[in-house]
């Protein structure tokens, strides 16, 4: 009965591990490449495989997702025999697993030789400047070049990435010094540019405000003359009608005749600098000292 149960028990255990060797789980984003008697036989999918129990062999599982290896820093030369150390990210993905596990040994130590030698030969012919300022043009030749030579291993490179390159000590401090330099030199020129330009501003206002003082100056002599010019009208134009009036009250000629001089006169006490005077001067003066008498009898007379 012992022997029975020892013989079911180990029944059991074969037919245990006989499915457990005919099943194959493959997950997500995942190959399995499977060989039978040591040969590639197929390349399982992502889901649920059956095995040849001791026959088939599960060599490798192939991520489908995109990867990354990090190159370590490497010393370059460049053109103008300066050397820099770059280190650099690379971004892939396997696009054939067959040719991935069976193309290349060590995927990941081929790469990082690959990049090596592949940056050497961009940056030699670069110079330091160059190098320091196209980052992008050197990551697209490398990137270009890459994903032509991994193409044999069945590997799809994305793009590559260079993190940082750093030149020599010295040379550090020389751009450092250079920096500053374009700096202090930046400075001292927007200073003169913002002084240039204050100069300007108030040379500008200086002259708008001494044409705007010049326009007000003359408005205001023109204001002035023209009043002066009106009222000396009104003036004439009230003697003139204080004429008109003695003449229609049928005054004496002597007297109309002297009020006409002594409006000549008043005119003669205006801003003109040009009087008119009557010829006959004898008969202004013989007719003031007749009208002189008159007003003296006058006198008497109250």
């Amino acid at each position: 009965m012992i022997v029975t149960d020892i013989v079911a028990a180990l029944i059991i255990l074969c037919v245990v591990l006989i499915a457990r060797q005919s099943i194959l789980i493959v997950h997500q984003a995942e190959t399995a490449i499977v060989e039978r008697f040591g040969k590639f036989h197929r390349a399982y999918p992502s889901g649920l495989g059956t095995l040849l129990p001791f026959f088939d062999r599960v060599r490798s599982r192939v991520d489908l997702r995109e990867q990354f290896i990090n190159v370590p820093p490497q010393p370059v030369i460049t053109r103008d025999n300066v050397t820099i150390s770059i280190d650099s990210v690379l971004f892939f993905q396997v696009t054939d697993p067959e040719r991935a596990v069976y193309s290349v040994k060590n995927f990941s130590g081929a790469v990082e030789n690959l990049v090596q030698t592949t940056l050497r030969s961009i940056i030699g012919e670069m110079s330091l400047d160059d190098t320091l300022s196209n980052r992008e043009t050197i990551n697209a030749q490398l990137g270009v070049k890459l994903d032509r030579e991994t193409n044999e291993w069945g590997v799809k490179v994305h793009r590559i990435e260079i993190k940082q390159i750093d030149p020599p000590m010295e040379i550090k401090q020389a751009m450092e010094k250079q920096m500053r330099a374009e700096r202090d030199k930046r400075a001292t020129i927007t200073q003169a540019e913002a002084m240039k330009q204050s100069q300007i501003l108030e040379s500008e206002g200086f002259q708008s405000a001494t044409v705007t003082r010049a326009r007000a100056e003359r408005e205001k002599q023109i204001l002035e003359a023209e009043g002066r010019a009106e009222a000396l009208l009104t003036l004439q134009k009230a003697e003139a009608q204080s004429l008109v009036l003695l003449r229609q009250a049928e005054a004496d000629p002597t007297v109309l005749q002297l009020k006409a001089y002594q409006t000549l006169a008043q005119m003669s006490q205006g801003q003109s600098t040009t009087i008119l005077l009557p010829s006959n001067m004898g008969e202004m003066a013989g007719m003031a000292a007749t009208f002189g008498q008159a007003m003296l009898k006058t006198g008497q007379t109250d």
